[in-house]
């Protein structure tokens, strides 16, 4: 075996792995004047790009739209047939552009930044070798995302199941689709594939959604009951088997089996180190990093995005891309740095204020702390809760709507913490209760941010009335 050649390329910053994490750390710090390098080994631009946000969302919307006009009348009336599902890939399909990668390429190139082709790794401090070459670099950026989590379950391998990305990039829809796992993933193939044609069996430990309040796994449940999916909630699996023909068989730990021509593993994600050379840097598979994504016991390596375990959401990575693109080159131009809490070189908002939006029907849109998150935390907290339907807005917006918002208030502070809606179209609602909880609005300020009528924002007066009611 050759040893690599050694070639001085002198980047200010090389970031291993080119997706949104990774593309948004790259721009910004070359926008400051930095020399910077992508690794990427597989379609620059990423997950998201081409198995997971953008052709996810794209199965999900025409049954969205289907299921919204039959909920009013006279669209109820013009809508005659089921949907399209080959007309619904294709469409996924452009979404990802064909799954190549050339117009993402070509925006590395427009913003500056050089591209390398390859598997990256470490090779100690400052040096990234990629292929049979190493190439030399002030900092590195890791921003490799994450990787599905498999359960040993006897025979699960050998069945050979979708992941997420099978499922997001299918060219044909199963008659029957089991689902493992009650998450965001597992939760919104459901509706994607339901809506297709497919009898979804979706099969979960725990409550769905179980990271989010009580009430909103409730909600979800009987959305896909009534889309004649056959929801199973607290199950276990013993075993799976796919026979001759492409049966899959999937007992259940009280003794009935299911059965399925396709099963889908959506049961979590792990961070993706495995392979990066972290060992040679003294580094273990799970990293830490601090605000400004500064990998801890170093002063060169950062983690953006899903590899460093702290919020495995695209926007979130790229809201600390952000700031990691900007802290680099404050570092490493002798910029002062602005590292306080909400300052510009620091992602503050990982541990107060996430956003994640579910796009479920009925969505699930969430933002800070959930009360359970907010008590153990030591809050003195209220929630306030309003039904979205009794809000003038969402009536227009859909016969019998039915939803549900609840705030979490810090008593002390007088501030919300925490938003929950879910309903029709409410991923709309999220970013005010963003704003709200990053900017610590008061509830006395909260009352002259007039909804406009009719629309469903009027859930907000709702509930601050609630809470002045239930205040006296």
């Amino acid at each position: 075996m050759n040893a690599p050649e050694t070639t001085v390329s002198d980047y200010d910053l090389i970031v291993i792995g080119g997706g949104p994490a990774g593309e948004n750390v790259a721009d910004y710090a070359t926008q400051r004047g930095l020399r910077v390098a992508i690794v990427e080994s597989e379609l620059v631009g990423g997950e998201c790009s081409y198995w997971a946000c953008m052709p996810s969302k794209a199965l999900l919307r025409s049954g969205h739209a289907l299921r919204a006009a039959r909920r009013l009348p006279g669209a109820r009336e013009a809508v005659t047939e089921e949907l399209d599902a080959a007309a619904v890939l294709a469409r996924r399909t452009a979404f990802t552009s064909g799954w190549k990668d050339d117009g993402q390429v070509a925006w590395v190139e427009s913003a500056g930044i050089d591209l390398i082709r390859g598997h990256g790794r470490l090779d100690g401090r400052g040096r990234v070798n990629v292929g049979n070459r190493i190439y030399s670099t002030k900092a590195v950026a890791l921003a490799t995302g994450s990787v599905p989590r498999i359960p040993a379950i006897p025979g699960l391998a050998e069945a050979r199941p979708w992941g997420t990305r099978e499922a997001t990039a299918a060219d044909h829809v199963p008659p029957r689709l089991m689902i493992l796992g009650g998450g965001v993933a597992g939760t919104e193939m459901a509706f994607a594939y339901s809506s297709l044609g497919s009898r979804v069996t979706l099969l979960s430990k725990g409550t769905l959604l179980d990271r989010e309040e009580p009430f909103v796994g409730e909600h979800l449940a009987a959305a896909l009951a009534g889309e004649g999916a056959d929801v199973r909630i607290g199950v276990a699996l013993s075993r799976v088997d796919r026979d001759a023909e492409g049966t899959v068989t999937v007992g259940l730990d009280d003794g009935t089996s299911v059965h399925a021509d396709e099963i889908l593993v959506a049961t979590g994600r792990r961070q993706a180190t495995d392979g990066l050379g972290l060992e040679t840097v003294g580094l273990g598979p799970d990293l830490v990093v601090d605000d400004t994504m500064l990998v801890y016991g170093t002063d060169w390596l950062y983690a953006v995005g899903d590899v460093n375990g702290r919020s495995l959401l695209t926007h979130q990575g790229k809201y600390q891309a952000r700031a990691a693109g900007d802290a680099i080159a404050a570092r490493l131009n002798g910029t002062p740095l602005s590292d306080e809490p909400w300052g510009g070189h620091v992602a503050t908002a990982d541990r107060f204020a996430v956003p994640r939006v579910v796009f479920t029907d009925p969505e699930v849109a969430a933002v800070g702390l959930t009360e359970a998150q907010a008590r153990a935390a030591g809050t003195r907290v209220r929630t306030v809760v309003y039904d979205i339907g009794q809000v003038a807005g969402a009536s227009l917006h859909a016969d019998g709507y039915t939803g549900r918002a609840q705030l979490v208030i810090d008593e002390e502070r007088q501030v919300v913490i925490g938003a929950t809606f879910v309903g029709q179209d409410v991923a709309e609602l999220l970013h005010a209760a963003t704003i709200a909880i990053v900017g610590e609005v008061p509830l006395d300020r909260l009352w002259h941010a007039v909804p406009a009528y009719p629309t469903i924002s009027e859930v907000w007066l709702r509930l601050l009335e609630t809470y002045r009611r239930e205040e006296e």
